[in-house]
């Protein structure tokens, strides 16, 4: 299947922005402040998150990061991402795009290559060919990666909010291959991932996350300057 760039796709104007990154990177809180600035100069904004963002998809989140299922195999654990990813795909991000909104989503493609490829050890190109069939050929106009030292950081912080999940409560080494897996697609990649340090201030992250846009925003360049 043709990967097409979001505002490549049939009748779409939008701009489809991911946010990606290990666990307790920031991801939530700076896709509310990008929001929220987008609006301010008049855009619609669809913020979503993976798996989820639909009935469909939150039913299925709850089922893969539930820590009573620690008996799921790696192949169904992708088989689940992929599922959701299709109905969030089809439901909310194409229509969005469609009529011009600005979708943010909270993790991605790249997550399922970072954390059942890399991490879980499924064959990449399988994973690669699933994530394009899910997303029936979508791919992010910009895709953030935020990242905030070594991966035990954002670990800590992440388990630090709440229960962990079923994905949370894997070990160091985990996640750590987590983060060498989304390194190497910021490197294979660059020209729609750009890597932003999130272990500074919130509004020194939110100045680096504009200046990665500032070439879809043109206004963002503005704001970076007089920020």
């Amino acid at each position: 299947m043709e990967q097409r760039n979001a505002r490549e796709g049939a009748g779409s104007t939008g701009t489809f922005i991911t946010f990606e990154g290990g666990d307790g990177v920031g991801k939530s809180t700076h896709i509310g402040l990008l929001a929220e600035a987008l609006e301010r100069h008049g855009y619609e904004v669809v913020s979503v998150r993976e798996p989820g963002g639909t009935a469909i998809g939150e039913a299925l989140r709850a089922l893969v990061l539930d820590p009573a299922n620690d008996s799921m195999a790696p192949a169904t654990e992708l088989l689940v991402y992929e599922a959701a990813r299709a109905q969030i795909a089809a439901e909310v991000i194409a229509p969005a795009l469609a009529r011009g909104a600005v979708v943010l989503c909270d993790r991605f493609f790249d997550s399922t290559v970072a954390y059942q490829a890399f991490a879980r050890g499924l064959d990449r190109g399988f994973v690669e060919a699933a994530n394009r069939f899910a997303a029936d050929g979508l791919v992010p106009d910009r895709t953030l990666l935020l990242v905030c030292g070594e991966a035990s950081v954002g670990l800590d912080r992440a388990q630090g909010h709440a229960a962990p999940d079923r994905l949370e409560q894997e070990g160091v080494a985990f996640h750590q291959r987590v983060a060498e897996g989304f390194a190497a697609i910021a490197q294979e990649d660059p020209a729609r991932v750009r890597v932003i340090d999130s272990r500074g201030d919130r509004a020194a992250t939110a100045r680096a996350i504009a200046a990665a846009l500032a070439d879809l925003f043109p206004w963002m360049a503005e704001e970076v300057a007089c920020g």
